[in-house]
């Protein structure tokens, strides 16, 4: 919240950006619902939008539902949750025509996303099937 104010003194506008587990909640356990009411309650609904990073799509599909301050997705190509993505001897880096479906369809449920990304794991490969797909679904 902090960081909020301090752009919010300074007219600077701000983006928030919340990792989920494999549950959609974040790592503290808080839904990721409850934690962008939180900030925007305790801010004024300071940030401009909220981002939902290094986390793969289908750790965070549900928690993204109806939630329109949700703006950004910087996914992970792996769905290993991050301790056994940590952990691995060789990172997963998960199947990039999946992952460029789960983008289109998250796009078409969540029309107000307006970036898309990659973040663990992600390639050339995955942010060119991610364009792909949604292109075909628009």
């Amino acid at each position: 919240m902090a960081g909020t104010r301090a752009a919010q003194a300074a007219d600077i506008p701000v983006a928030i950006s919340f990792t989920v587990e494999t549950d959609g909640c974040l790592p503290t356990g808080e839904a990721l619902g409850a934690a962008v009411a939180q900030v925007g309650v305790e801010t004024g609904n300071g940030p401009a939008y909220f981002i939902i990073n290094c986390a793969h799509p289908t750790h965070f599909e549900t928690a993204l539902a109806g939630n329109p301050r949700i703006r950004r997705l910087r996914a992970n190509a792996s769905m290993c949750s991050h301790e056994e993505f940590d952990n691995a001897e060789e990172p997963d880096d998960g199947n990039p025509v999946e992952l460029g479906g789960q983008f289109a369809r998250l796009l078409r449920d969540n029309p107000q996303l307006t970036v898309l990304g990659g973040c663990c794991s992600t390639a050339h490969r995955h942010i060119e099937q991610i364009g792909l797909a949604v292109k075909a679904a628009a």
